[in-house]
């Protein structure tokens, strides 16, 4: 048997690098950095390599963390399906799909590294072929499953995120500038155990969208347009002389957007309201989330061989594709807007 003294002695030897290990009983759990670990069994007898294991675990725990930043969630709760694109922003990688189908009541989770930016939304309406070739209605990349570094085609609504900026925290919102194609909610959850504000729109901007901005594929309007896309006047899309928020005003469209979802983007310098900062651990990112009068049942997560599965046409025709094409870019009115004091920029609040 070996004294107490005896043992501090072997331990401030062995294992320098776990302090007054003599407190420790024989055997005692050390307590894990990292939570799908099983536990580390450290004997005060141990020998040096068990420092070493220690040490390896929690590089590993500091390596893990800096790596895999959170998690989105994405969630369909749309009664169709939905096609939903990731772009990476500039200097961070693209995550481990670009692109991919939702059915109703399907979710998919992604890890985002550390540092990541970019933006996710909903693509509908597409025809892919087996290849992954195709076009969607709204929100097209590029003609692709998978968008590979192709933005999304206006209008579409968007959400946009930057993890881990100024003073650690992320910088999120749902953003309009672009137009709307599907009601949207971001949902972070905050590592500091404190209330993260959700943001989105929840509002069926196509039913309110004004004739003018509409895209209609003939049974009504699919998606709403932005003021920008569809007069490209530069104090609609904030540019030449209104190419800064003292010129740049909200006008009678963007005010329509604002109104009918407070917390969204509605135009580019709309950053007061619809910019939020938050320390999330993960984000659900819900499309048609149910509103209050009926409810639906919660997404299941979906394997990454059930979310990539295409059912699609071997090959579509040359016919089909211009078909599709046709219907994604057909407007109620496609005339030259003239503004009138009807459309003069509201004053802010």
């Amino acid at each position: 048997m070996l004294n107490q003294a005896h043992q501090e002695k072997l331990s401030s030897q062995h294992l320098p690098c776990l302090p007054r290990l003599s407190s420790f009983k024989s055997h005692k759990i050390a307590s894990n950095a990292l939570p799908f670990l099983p536990p580390i069994r450290i004997s005060s007898m141990g020998e040096p390599r068990s420092c070493r294991l220690w040490l390896l675990v929690l590089v590993f725990a500091r390596w893990y963390h800096a790596s895999i930043a959170m998690t989105f969630t994405i969630s369909n709760y749309c009664p169709h399906p939905i096609w939903p694109g990731t772009l990476a922003g500039a200097g961070t990688p693209q995550l481990s799909t670009t692109g991919f189908k939702l059915d109703p009541g399907q979710a998919v989770q992604l890890a985002a590294p550390a540092g990541w930016s970019g933006r996710i939304w909903a693509r509908t309406g597409c025809v892919f072929d087996a290849d992954g070739a195709g076009v969607c209605q709204t929100g097209d990349c590029g003609g692709r499953m998978e968008c590979r570094g192709a933005g999304a085609t206006p209008p579409a609504t968007l959400f946009e995120v930057t993890l881990d900026g100024s003073g650690g925290l992320d910088f999120y919102d749902v953003s309009l500038v672009d137009g709307y194609n599907l009601p949207v909610v971001a949902i972070p959850r905050s590592r500091q155990g404190g209330a993260c504000n959700a943001t989105g729109c929840m509002a069926d901007l196509n039913r309110s969208c004004p004739k003018e901005l509409q895209v209609d594929c003939g049974g009504g309007a699919i998606a709403c347009r932005s003021a920008c896309e569809a007069f490209a006047q530069d104090r609609y899309c904030c540019s030449g002389p209104y190419a800064t928020p003292d010129a740049c005003h909200p006008t009678v469209y963007s005010s329509i957007f604002k109104s009918a979802c407070p917390r969204a983007y509605s135009y580019a310098y709309d950053d007061r309201t619809s910019t939020f900062t938050c320390k999330a651990s993960d984000y659900t990112i819900a499309f048609c989330l149910p509103t209050s009068g009926w409810t639906a049942r919660a997404p299941t997560v979906a394997t990454r061989r059930q979310f990539t599965t295409v059912a699609a046409p071997r090959r579509l025709t040359a016919v089909a594709m211009r078909r599709r094409r046709r219907c994604t870019i057909t407007v109620v009115s496609n005339r030259r807007f003239t503004a009138t004091a009807a459309e003069a920029p509201v004053n802010r609040p």
